[in-house]
């Protein structure tokens, strides 16, 4: 069955009330059946302008094409300023209604055997589209559900920054626990060494206070002490001159966006992508934070590009 034709009602108001029901395109002898293009324009009636665009283009019938450009001429001539069938913005628009007519069918012979003939009917059809602006309920309900999506994706994308912050500073503290067992452990060490040396020294002089009873007590020299080099300790850093960065083992960059050949990997604060040298985008990424090692990347809340692991 064909859609409702509301174009000739539309008319028909016209001449008595003066009012319309929208704004109409037609595209006459279009070389298809009208059986064809109306399974086609079943798809698209009552949608928005924008929706039935995106259906028609990805709609694999031949007859999307025309009814595709009979539907953007209609938007045409609803948008046009300087014509009287102005009635909105195209995104203010839908299809209102839409429906195809028979044609002339145009009639062929095809030679047959026996010196018979076989008719060929090639159908023709009239396609229409009339489209209207959508009430204000409707419209208000599309800005709506426009205004959520983007809210929605603006809650998600902070939601992830949060865990990803959340992750690195949970590996900053098991870092700096690590750090202060290490020191705690290097002390008792150091304190057992000493006590022993001690131990070892006293036992060293009785033994000679008893072997040599008249020689003057020999003064007993203190292992000398080097403290270690500031300068050396910042040449042996494997930052270098870069400044630690907000996550374990990484730095930040210098003013010109280099960084240590400690830290080979390139990280993307704004995607939260990390690079490695053997990546195609490497060489064009600007580093915002670099890192050692690809370990410390994805527990500072980083993740490779391509990778299956989806956070959301």
């Amino acid at each position: 069955m064909r859609g409702p034709k509301l174009n000739e009602g539309a008319t028909v108001a016209t001449m008595t009330r003066g009012e319309r029901h929208g704004t109409k395109a037609t595209a006459k002898y279009v070389r298809s059946s009208a059986y064809k293009a109306r399974v086609v324009l079943d798809l698209i009636r009552g949608l928005d302008v924008r929706r039935a665009d995106e259906v028609l283009q990805f709609t694999e019938r031949g007859i999307a094409r025309d009814i595709r450009k009979v539907l953007a001429s209609a938007v045409a001539n609803a948008t046009d300023l300087d014509n009287a069938a102005y009635i909105g913005d195209a995104d203010e628009l839908f299809v209102l209604a839409c429906f195809a007519d028979e044609g002339p069918t145009l009639r062929r012979f095809r030679p047959r055997a026996r010196g018979r003939a076989t008719r060929i009917r090639k159908r023709t059809c009239h396609i229409t589209v009339v489209v209207a602006r959508m009430s204000e309920e409707r419209l208000e309900i599309m800005r709506a559900r426009a205004e959520g999506v983007s809210a929605s994706a603006s809650a998600s994308r902070r939601a992830r920054v949060e865990r990803s912050r959340q992750r690195a500073e949970a590996a900053r503290a098991e870092a700096e626990g690590a750090d202060v067992d290490e020191e705690i452990t290097d002390e008792a060490d150091e304190s057992a060494d000493e006590a022993t040396t001690d131990a070892a020294i006293e036992d060293a002089g009785e033994e000679a206070t008893e072997d040599v009873a008249d020689e003057p007590e020999a003064e007993t020299a203190e292992p000398e002490t080097t403290e270690p080099d500031a300068d050396a300790e910042a040449d042996e850093s494997p930052a270098g001159e870069f400044a630690a960065g907000e996550w374990a083992g990484s730095v930040v960059p210098d003013d010109d966006g280099n960084g240590p050949e400690t830290h080979p990997i390139k990280g993307n604060v704004d995607s939260m992508l990390y690079h490695t040298p053997d990546s195609r985008y490497y060489k064009v990424t600007k580093a915002e934070v670099w890192f050692d090692t690809e370990e410390s990347a994805e527990a500072a809340g980083f993740s490779k590009p391509g990778s299956t692991k989806d956070e959301d």
